[in-house]
């Protein structure tokens, strides 16, 4: 009898998920899965917006990993302290772990003290921590420049800035506090999402609609919090009472320690996502693969680094490469949604159909999140 392939995952977002339910779906009886997470459940990135209006308390929008039912796969919440890409061994908090093949999806973190001033005067809603922190902060927020600053690039979820002003008009109008707030959002892109020409137009003429500002080229280098403005890199000074900023990324240390990332990432092979090290995938953020940092792409690497094994492990069928393709979600207020079909297939223009805002298109968001839980989580 062979003996089963040990698949050792770091990570249990979007890739590790997908992952973990496709190998344990091809092959249960083949493979001894092990996601490792240092949380004790999953959230979708959108659900930040309900923690930072406080529509949603966090245990309203976690999917427990104690409540994964899968063959094969056995979930650890533990700590990542170590990894040896040569010889596929993982320290963690509790134990150590030797395997045949590792992935590596861990994500990015956020570098706050990469912006001076930032840890002293702003606050950040890309963590489900500052997003409940920030709650409390808006709450007793009622006149002044509210400023959304992207500081670095690149980053995670590229419509969220975006999504984030409109839906603050909305919670601040309906508070009745919107016409003492002047909300603005300062990116260093020219447009808000560059690959998509239609999902720009309909964002832009929303800002306008609702007195929102985009303001276009703009790199915060730091903030002053003595004198309360954003210093770009070219001089320009841009005044705030309140800083929301999303934070410079970063992978995490332990994967800049085990000397898996070149120039900030991990690279990886455009086609199968393996890396230098024989036996070592990465998916997600963490990687150099030329798609934006968020959830659907990891997803989308995930399917592909489990054709891959599966055809490795079974000699069977031909594994599709990574096809950089990615629907993304992104709320126009009212309970209208749209969405952007990106393709950024390595070596081609990126491109971004766009889907006009609908309630339709919202109830297909909905449909997107409950198949997931249910595969991931449920089972």
């Amino acid at each position: 009898m062979n003996k089963k392939k040990r698949i050792l995952i770091l990570g249990a977002g979007f890739g590790g998920l997908e992952l973990s339910s496709r190998l344990s779906e091809a092959l249960p009886d083949q493979v001894e899965i092990t996601l490792i997470d240092k949380n004790e459940g999953f959230i979708f990135g959108f659900s930040k917006f309900d923690l930072m209006l406080g529509q949603s308390t966090r245990p309203e929008v976690t999917y427990f990993y104690r409540d994964i039912s899968k063959p094969s796969v056995d979930f650890r919440q533990e700590t990542v302290v170590s990894i040896d890409p040569e010889q596929r061994r993982v320290i963690t908090d509790k134990q150590t772990y030797e395997t045949d093949v590792l992935v590596v999806a861990l994500g990015a973190e956020y570098s706050i003290d990469a912006t001076p001033g930032f840890a002293e005067d702003g606050h950040e809603f890309y963590s489900f921590e500052g997003a409940i922190a920030l709650h409390d902060v808006l709450e007793e927020f009622k006149s002044g420049k509210l400023v959304i600053g992207i500081l670095g690039q690149p980053f995670k979820c590229p419509p969220a800035p975006c999504e984030a002003a409109i839906l603050l008009d909305e919670w601040f109008d309906k508070r009745g506090l919107r016409r003492d707030i002047d909300i603005s959002v300062v990116s260093q892109w020219g447009v808000p999402i560059p690959p998509s020409p239609d999902g720009t137009k309909t964002i832009l003429e929303t800002f306008n609609d609702r007195g929102l500002k985009f303001v276009s080229e703009h790199v915060i280098t730091s903030l002053d919090p003595s004198r309360k403005v954003a210093i770009c890199s070219d001089g320009q000074e841009i005044p705030y009472d309140l800083f929301l900023g999303i934070p410079v990324h970063r992978v995490p240390a332990v994967v800049e320690e085990a000397g898996l990332s070149e120039d900030d990432w991990i690279p990886v092979d455009d086609k199968n996502l393996a890396t230098k090290f024989p036996g070592v995938y990465a998916v997600g953020d963490v990687t150099s693969a030329p798609t934006p940092k968020s959830g659907v792409f990891a997803e989308s690497a995930a399917r592909a680094v489990a054709e891959h094994l599966i055809w490795e492990i079974t000699g069977e069928g031909k594994p599709t490469p990574f096809d950089g393709k990615g629907s993304c979600y992104v709320e126009f207020g009212d309970g209208l949604v749209g969405r952007m079909d990106a393709d950024f297939f390595p070596g081609t223009r990126p491109t971004a159909p766009f889907a006009a805002p609908s309630n339709l298109v919202a109830d297909e968001k909905k449909e997107f999140a409950a198949v997931r839980r249910k595969r991931w989580i449920e089972g």
